[in-house]
Order: C-alpha cells, then sequence, then structure tokens
C-alpha cells in the first residue's frame, strides 16, 4: 500500500483509502462535483470527483473504504487528488488497522507513566479526584486512552490525547520541581485533567468530528464541567480548590483570543498554560516536518505558525 504521506505532486493514486467524508457540491458554473477526503494511519488528503456521474465512479458512503484510481497535484499549497475511478472495496482488500492514525508510542507504559503522576499526588482531595478519573469511570479510561488530541493541527491520531497529556504532565513536573511558589499537586492534577473535555468534544475515530457538545461548548467548558460533577462525589471536597482546578482548567489556553474563557490567575495556571501549549507546538512541527518533503529544507509557509518553516541542517 502506498500512504497518503507518500505521496508528491505528480504522483499516481491507486490503492484503497478510507472514505472520512463525502459532500454534493455545485462548481460557479452550476456543475455537480463531490468532495472527498481519503484517510490511512498517516493522515488525510482532499479529493475532487469532477465527473461523478462517470462510468468509472460506483455507489459509495462515507466511512467506506474504497478503491480509487486518480493523480495528486497542489492546489493551494496543499495536495489534493483528482479521482477518475472510485469503488466500495472488499473487504479482502483492506486491513483496517492501515486507515487509523495510532501513536507511534506503547500506551500501556504512558498510561502506566500516567498512573505513576496519580500516586505521585499527596493531597487526599486532589488524589481522590484522579482515582475517580483514571480508575473508577471505566468507560472515561476506555475512552480517554482512544482519543485524538485535536481534529487536526496536533495529537490528531488514536492515543493523541494520552499521549499530549503525558507530555504535558513530564513539562509540568520539571517546573515544579524549579519553581517552589508551584503547588506541585495542584499542577500536576490540573495537568493530568486540563484536556478531559476532548472525550466528549471529538467522537472516536475513525470519524474524529465535533459533537454538538464540542461545537456548542467546547472542551475547555466540558472539561469544569466534568470535574464539578466528581468532585460532587467526593466528600468534603473544598470548595475553593474545586475553583482553583476548573480556574486552571478554564485558563489553560493563556488568551482569549485562543479560546480560552479565562486569563491565568494563579501560578499553577501560567504554568500549565506554558507547559500545554509548548507540547502543541512543538508536535505540529514535528507533524509538518515528517509529513513534508524529505528532500526539501523549506516546508513552506505555515498558516499556524505564521512562519516559513524549515528543516534543521543535519551535522
Amino acid at each position: 500500500m502506498k500512504f497518503l504521506n507518500e505521496m508528491r505532486e505528480g504522483s499516481r493514486i491507486q490503492d484503497v483509502y478510507l472514505c472520512k467524508h463525502k459532500q454534493l457540491a455545485v462548481t460557479r458554473n452550476g456543475k455537480n462535483y463531490e468532495n472527498v477526503i481519503l484517510q490511512d494511519r498517516t493522515g488525510t488528503m482532499d479529493a475532487k470527483i469532477w465527473e461523478p456521474n462517470s462510468e468509472g465512479i460506483g455507489d459509495f458512503e462515507e466511512l467506506d473504504y474504497i478503491y480509487v484510481v486518480g493523480t495528486v497535484s497542489s492546489y493551494n499549497g496543499s495536495l489534493q487528488a483528482s479521482l477518475k475511478q472510485v469503488r466500495k472495496a472488499t473487504e479482502t482488500e483492506y486491513i483496517p488497522a492501515d486507515y487509523l492514525p495510532v501513536t507511534k508510542k506503547n500506551t500501556k507504559m504512558l498510561y502506566s507513566k500516567l498512573w505513576t503522576y496519580v500516586e505521585s499526588v499527596q493531597n487526599p482531595y486532589l488524589h481522590q479526584l484522579l482515582v475517580s478519573f483514571f480508575k473508577e469511570d471505566k468507560e472515561f479510561v476506555r475512552s480517554f486512552a482512544q482519543h485524538s488530541a485535536a481534529k487536526t493541527v496536533h495529537h490528531s491520531f488514536v492515543g493523541g490525547l494520552l499521549e499530549h497529556t503525558v507530555a504535558v504532565t513530564n513539562m509540568a513536573d520539571f517546573m515544579a520541581s524549579q519553581y517552589p511558589a508551584i503547588n506541585r499537586d495542584l499542577l500536576i492534577t490540573t495537568a493530568l485533567l486540563h484536556d478531559i473535555g476532548k472525550t466528549r468534544e471529538l467522537s472516536l475515530f475513525p470519524t474524529n468530528e465535533y459533537t454538538d457538545d464540542g461545537q456548542m461548548l467546547g472542551h475547555i467548558t466540558i472539561g469544569a464541567e466534568m470535574v464539578h460533577d466528581h468532585c460532587a462525589k467526593i466528600e468534603g471536597f473544598p470548595e475553593l480548590l474545586e475553583t482553583e482546578v476548573k480556574h486552571c482548567i478554564l485558563a489553560h489556553h493563556g488568551e482569549y483570543e485562543f479560546g480560552s474563557p479565562k486569563k491565568p490567575a494563579l501560578i499553577e495556571a501560567m504554568a500549565l498554560n506554558l507547559c500545554d501549549n509548548a507540547d502543541a507546538k512543538i508536535e505540529t512541527l514535528t507533524e509538518v516536518l515528517e509529513n513534508g518533503n524529505v528532500d526539501e529544507k523549506w516546508m513552506g509557509f505555515n498558516r499556524f505558525f505564521d512562519s516559513n518553516i524549515r528543516r534543521t541542517d543535519e551535522k
């Protein structure tokens, strides 16, 4: 199989891919065509079927595995496939695992590391809050381990939420060791919980799309609500401590323009924002470099960073 990240401008595309999205559209001239998003475990690619009623285009639906034939070109700086032939694939033509992007890291080891952090929290209320999520709530544990950390941009793969959470907590642990003013228990707790709302903001793969709650509330608000619900079940949970946990979650994007309902008012909230932002940006850059042409130094202008990205010289 030729994976999508191996495609280049001028490549011939001829294999089975997951149809993540399918939508009928109309050109400016009133001609019907179809927008399709192809997916495999390396990512997605936009595709067009300019002649949807032609003989080579068979019937298929969203989330079907489809065999496609076409060519790859560049449009507005991104690769796009023009499909001449499409048909629904048979079960013998594909292996489902090839079509779901998955973390490259060992998820059992990641969860073991996460649990080590849970056990390190000394405050009895914060410890019980973490246990209520990461041990006692079996449905949450299953969803958390399988979720992505985003629809696009960074950690957009199965296990991405777990990988991102552990990375952020690793940084938080280091920050707490360097700055005595930081309440380590509060920072570690909120680092572990900062993105739990994504388990309800996004659906699981293969769709990985925003839910109704995700569209109308967003993961930050959802996460604060989830913390409130769990705190309510822990007898005697201090009201101010709950507020501090929720504040860190509500402020972890740092700025209003980045979707943060609050700006950090606590040192732990500021530290969490820095850790979250650092991991998100470094992972995004990592994915840009991995998915780009390995023979080119300059990767082109990236809107997320508002900069032209270049590979580091090998030494």
